[in-house]
C-alpha cells in the first residue's frame, strides 16, 4: 500500500470506528452576567439539510475553557482587547489621526463583525474586517498597513469583535456577494492534500467525534479571533484555515488571500443566527 493511501486509511479509521463520539454539551453562555449568547440555532436553509442545527464551538470545549469565556476578567483574550483600545485612541501616520478621530468610541463599530466579509462597494472586492482596518489606516491615517496576521491586527479585530458580542452572524450571500460565496463553498467541499480531505469531512460529516485529543466542532467562525490555550495568544481565522489545510498535507492558500476571504464568507454563512462571541477561548 502506498504512503498516500496508508495515510488516508489511517485517518478514515480514526474518524470512523476508531474515533470516540462525544456529543457537544448542553449549556448556556452569558458573558459578564449580561450578554446572552445564542450558541444553538436552526441551520440556514442554504445548507440544504446538511446540518439540522448549527452549534458554537464553545459547546465542544471542556468545563474550564467554557467558564473562562463567561467572564471578561477570566478571559485572557481581553488583555489584547485592552491593548487595541489604547491603539484605537493613539494618533498615527502622516495625517496625525487615530481611529477615534473618525469613529469615536469603539462601540460605534458594533455590528461590523457580524456582517463581514462583505463586498466593498468602492471596488467590488470581497473584504474581511482586516482589509477594512487597513483601508482606514492607509487612506485616512496615512499609516502603514498592518500585516494580516500581526499582533496589532489580531488585537484590533478582537476589539472590533468584542463590541458586537451577542449580535447574530448576518453576512450577505446574494447579490454582488453571490459569486464569492459560491467560490468559498467550492473550497469548503474540495478535498486537498495527501489525505484528500475537505473541510466538510471533519466539520460536517464527523463533528462531535474525537480525532486524537481534538473534539471536532462544526468549525463555526463566530468566535474569532480566538484565544487558543495551546498557543497562549490570539489566533486569526485565516491562520486556522491555513493550519487545517496544512494538516491535510497540502499547500495552503496565503493568509489574506482572496480564496481564504471567500472561504471565510461561506463558513460564516453556515453559522447564520449564532451570536458573535469573539474573542472567544478555545483549547
Amino acid at each position: 500500500m502506498s504512503q498516500k493511501y496508508a495515510l488516508i486509511g489511517a485517518l478514515t479509521l480514526a474518524l470512523a470506528a476508531g474515533a470516540s463520539q462525544a456529543d457537544p454539551v448542553e449549556d448556556t453562555l452569558v458573558v459578564n452576567g449580561e450578554i446572552e449568547m445564542t450558541t444553538v440555532a436552526p441551520a440556514p436553509e442554504h445548507l440544504g439539510g446538511a446540518l439540522d442545527v448549527v452549534r458554537s464551538g464553545w459547546l465542544y470545549r471542556g468545563d474550564e475553557t467554557r467558564d473562562m469565556q463567561r467572564d471578561d476578567f477570566e478571559n485572557p483574550a481581553m488583555l489584547y482587547v485592552e491593548a487595541a483600545a489604547t491603539a484605537w485612541s493613539t494618533p498615527e501616520g502622516t495625517a496625525g489621526k487615530s481611529c477615534a478621530d473618525c469613529h469615536g468610541d469603539p462601540e460605534s463599530m458594533r455590528g461590523l463583525r457580524a456582517s463581514v466579509p462583505k463586498v466593498n462597494p468602492n471596488n467590488g472586492e470581497l473584504w474581511a474586517m482586516e482589509q477594512f482596518v487597513n483601508g482606514c489606516r492607509t487612506e485616512r491615517m496615512g499609516a502603514e498597513a498592518w500585516k494580516w496576521d500581526s499582533q496589532d491586527m489580531r488585537n484590533m479585530t478582537a476589539l472590533l469583535s468584542s463590541v458586537s458580542r451577542g449580535l447574530p452572524v448576518n453576512v450577505a450571500i446574494d447579490g454582488p456577494a453571490a459569486p464569492f460565496w459560491e467560490q468559498g463553498k467550492e473550497i469548503y467541499y474540495t478535498r486537498y492534500g495527501q489525505l484528500e480531505l475537505a473541510c466538510a469531512n471533519c466539520h460536517e460529516d464527523n463533528n462531535g467525534r474525537y480525532i486524537r485529543a481534538d473534539h471536532l466542532s462544526q468549525g463555526q467562525t463566530n468566535g474569532f479571533p480566538v484565544y487558543r490555550l495551546k498557543q497562549t495568544n490570539l489566533v486569526s481565522l485565516h491562520n486556522r484555515f491555513r493550519g487545517c489545510i496544512r494538516d491535510t498535507r497540502a499547500e495552503p492558500f496565503e493568509i489574506g488571500s482572496p480564496e481564504f476571504v471567500a472561504l471565510e464568507l461561506y463558513v460564516a454563512s453556515r453559522g447564520q443566527g449564532l451570536s458573535i462571541e469573539g474573542p472567544s477561548v478555545r483549547q
